[in-house]
């Protein structure tokens, strides 16, 4: 929702009895004061010009074009204006909060905080400046001082707006029961306040609760039938419930809306994915990564989808650009190291689970990609070290039972193999199907034992990158609404 910031309106109507003579003056004033868009720009444009004005009239002519260039999204000419105004005028603190807006907008949020520091200087009961430099310390991820700004304005003025932005600074923090609170509070004073409803759904999906989510999206969109964000997440809430139709239901809804949104376009493919559908996905992937070349979540998704294909060397590039855009992306490199592994990379691999060791030291998935890529190098007594350290960690990992398993058996520890292999089973009766396709071969048979002659298998693929997980509100999907005021 475009941010709305407040026109001088109650100064200007003051100063319009003495400050105005000529008719046509006073109707420009009347424009650039009460008016909007390119009607209010011109009357303003033509108010400063006359050389009628000056002091805080002149600042009030400036102040108010600014904020149309503002609605315009032509920030640098609404600074500009801002900045005059605060020329003709260095007391007027409605000038420095405009002005630190426009900033904000421009994500040039030390510069906005300047600003909103200078307009509460100015005003110290100023509760917008209060509110938005809150917002400005939240975009810098700074929530608690966010929060304590919030309180502030909230004491002086409470109103909806300002408790939907506490809320989401307390869920950032995730505590989301008392972010629930605020945007309840939110809600009892503006039952209509769509965007807190959204919230609000937003944080009982981050509780783990998405029957309660479901019903917070459908509150707001009852309000709103076309809000975009809440169809995005409601669609999210509905495949965390495995109600795959329904998400992709809404995920088509959100897209005739906007067909340039990537976030539903990537969302759809992983529910078509998770339905089998491999190809839709991907092209899916493709639209969301021609209108976002930088979608870390679509390269990853996509990648997933082409591993499903078994077009490994396709998956390894799109791992590829997700470690080049998020170098410090450790599911990535571990899921690159599997898929080097699966056709045979084996070198090239390694380095990739290295590498996604020694971002995370303790990535249980990590050390069981490696422990199968040295399993499939010749290297036992090394992979079952890697599996031994992922088993201390998750002891009911089928995937590494079953590789240690594999690694002993090809010791000759046929006993020590046996029973790892029939553990990985009764956690996961078919690992062996699953992976007879990954190429590595059977286990050597101890042709003495019962049941010899079964199939091995690979590791279980990472949790992160065997399907698209449900998008968090935080994440993937379109973050939390807040709004800012004048």
């Amino acid at each position: 929702m475009p941010n709305k910031t407040w026109r001088l309106l109650p100064i200007a109507s003051a100063l319009l009895a003495t400050a105005i003579a000529a008719p046509a003056l006073a109707d420009d004033w009347q424009t650039c004061a009460k008016g909007s868009g390119d009607d209010a720009i011109a009357a303003c444009s033509r108010a400063i010009k006359s050389g009628t004005y000056n002091g805080k009239t002149l600042a009030l002519a400036y102040s108010n074009r600014g904020v149309e260039w503002r609605a315009k999204g032509e920030l640098a000419r609404a600074i500009a204006d801002y900045d005059e105004a605060i020329k003709a005028d260095p007391q007027q603190s409605a000038a420095y909060n405009n002005r630190g807006i426009a900033y904000a907008a421009a994500s040039d949020y030390d510069k906005a905080l300047a600003d909103y520091d200078e307009a509460i200087k100015l005003k110290p009961d100023y509760a917008s400046a209060l509110n938005n430099r809150g917002l400005a310390y939240f975009n810098k991820g700074q929530h608690q001082r966010a929060i304590a700004d919030y309180d502030e304005a909230i004491k002086l003025e409470p109103d909806a707006v300002r408790l939907n932005n506490r809320g989401n600074a307390y869920a950032a923090r995730a505590q989301y029961d008392r972010a629930v609170q605020d945007f309840d509070e939110a809600v009892t004073l503006d039952a209509k306040y769509a965007i807190a409803i959204y919230n609000r759904g937003n944080a009982y999906f981050a509780k783990g609760e998405p029957d309660r989510a479901i019903k917070n999206y459908d509150q707001a969109l009852s309000i709103n039938p076309k809000y975009q964000d809440a169809l995005v997440n409601r669609g999210v809430a509905f495949e965390k419930q495995g109600a795959l139709d329904r998400a992709i239901a809404d995920y088509n809804e959100a897209i005739k809306l906007d067909d340039k949104d990537a976030v539903a376009l990537n969302n759809r493919g992983n529910a078509l994915l998770k339905k089998g559908k491999a190809d839709d996905a991907i092209a899916d992937y493709d639209r969301a990564i021609k209108l976002d070349g930088r979608y870390v979540a679509a390269y990853f998704s996509r990648a997933i989808a082409f591993e499903n294909k078994k077009r490994y060397e396709s998956a390894i590039a799109d791992y590829g650009q997700v470690t080049k855009l998020q170098p410090q992306n450790a599911a990535a490199w571990n899921a690159r190291c599997w898929a080097r592994a699966v056709i045979g990379r084996l070198q090239d691999a390694v380095g990739d689970c290295n590498e996604a060791l020694r971002l995370q030291p303790d990535y249980v998935n990590a050390l069981d990609s490696r422990g199968f890529v040295l399993l499939r190098a010749g290297k036992y007594d090394d992979a079952i070290a890697d599996y031994d350290a992922a088993l201390e960690i998750d002891p009911k990992k089928a995937a590494s039972l079953y590789g240690r398993g594999s690694a002993k058996r090809r010791k000759g520890d046929f006993a020590a193999g046996n029973a790892d292999i029939a553990a990985a089973r009764t956690i996961k009766p078919n690992i062996s199907v699953e992976y007879q396709g990954y190429g590595l071969m059977p286990p050597l048979i101890d042709f003495t034992a019962p049941g010899a002659g079964q199939q091995s298998d690979a590791q279980a693929k990472d949790p992160q990158a065997q399907a698209p997980q449900a998008q968090s509100p935080q994440a993937q999907t379109p973050q939390a609404r807040t709004r800012r005021e004048n």
